[in-house]
C-alpha cells in the first residue's frame, strides 16, 4: 500500500497542465470522438484523482480550451517564403489539412466552440494572415482566403475521417474502394442513374485528389481576382 501511494505521489508531482492537455488530445484523437473524453477517464489515464485535475483546470470546458491552444498555437508553416499568392494559398491549405489530420479533435473543437486565446489566435490566425499578406494578397482578400481555407479543411477532414478508403494506399484500401464502387454500382439504376454510372468516381470522393482539386480551383479564382495570369500559379 505504501509503495502504491509512493508511486501515485510521483505521478502527481510530474503532473502539469501540458501533460493533461496532451493526454486529453491523445484520448480524443484515438477515439475520433470528443464526447468520449471525460474528466474521470482522463484522470484514470493519468493515474490521479479527478479532484487533482480540477486543481489545474476548473472545468472540462477549460480542458477543451487548453486542447485548442495546444493544437492551434503550434500550427506549422514552412519557414521558406512563398513564391507568390498561389504558393502561399497552397502552403496554408496544406498546413490546415495536416494540422487537422494530426489532431482530428480540433475539427470538433472548431465546430463547437469559439477560441479567443492569444496563443491560438497567433498560431492559427495572425501567422496565417501575415503569410498571405506577405505573398501579395491584400488584407481583406487574405481574410476571405483564410476563411475559405480553414472551413474547407474542416469540411474535408470531417468527410474523409470516417471514409479512410479514400486515403488508404494499402491493398486493404484498394479493396475497400473496390467494395464501395460495387456498392454504388449495385444501387437501383432507376433511382440512382448517375451514381451507378459514376460508381468508380463516387468511390474516390474522400481521396486527397478531391482536396487538391478544390484547393486549385480556389487558387485559380483568387488569381483572377488579383488580375494574375495562369502562369503566376
Amino acid at each position: 500500500m505504501a509503495r502504491q501511494q509512493e508511486r501515485s505521489g510521483r505521478r502527481d508531482t510530474s503532473l502539469t497542465p501540458e501533460r493533461i492537455v496532451e493526454t486529453a488530445l491523445r484520448i480524443s484523437d484515438a477515439e475520433a470522438d470528443l464526447d468520449r473524453l471525460t474528466v474521470r477517464r482522463l484522470a484514470t489515464e493519468l493515474g490521479v484523482g479527478t479532484m487533482t485535475l480540477y486543481s489545474y483546470f476548473r472545468s472540462k470546458e477549460e480542458i477543451f480550451d487548453g486542447m485548442a491552444d495546444h493544437v492551434l498555437g503550434r500550427m506549422c508553416l514552412p519557414a521558406e517564403p512563398d513564391a507568390g499568392p498561389a504558393e502561399a494559398l497552397r502552403t496554408v491549405g496544406h498546413a490546415f489539412l495536416a494540422m487537422m489530420r494530426e489532431h482530428p479533435t480540433v475539427v470538433r473543437l472548431f465546430s463547437t466552440r469559439v477560441t479567443d486565446s492569444p496563443t491560438a489566435l497567433r498560431g492559427a490566425m495572425e501567422t496565417v494572415l501575415q503569410r498571405l499578406v506577405d505573398a501579395g494578397i491584400p488584407g481583406p482578400l487574405a481574410v476571405q482566403s483564410y476563411g475559405f481555407l480553414i472551413t474547407y479543411a474542416i469540411g474535408f477532414v470531417s468527410y474523409q475521417t470516417p471514409r479512410q478508403w479514400g486515403r488508404d494506399a494499402s491493398p486493404a484500401g484498394d479493396e475497400e474502394r473496390r467494395r464501395r464502387s460495387h456498392f454504388y454500382a449495385a444501387l437501383p439504376i432507376e433511382q440512382f442513374p448517375q451514381v451507378v454510372r459514376l460508381a468508380d468516381d463516387v468511390a474516390t470522393l474522400p481521396a486527397d485528389d478531391q482536396f487538391e482539386a478544390g484547393l486549385e480551383a480556389y487558387i485559380a479564382s483568387t488569381l483572377r481576382t488579383l488580375g494574375h495570369t495562369p502562369t503566376d500559379a
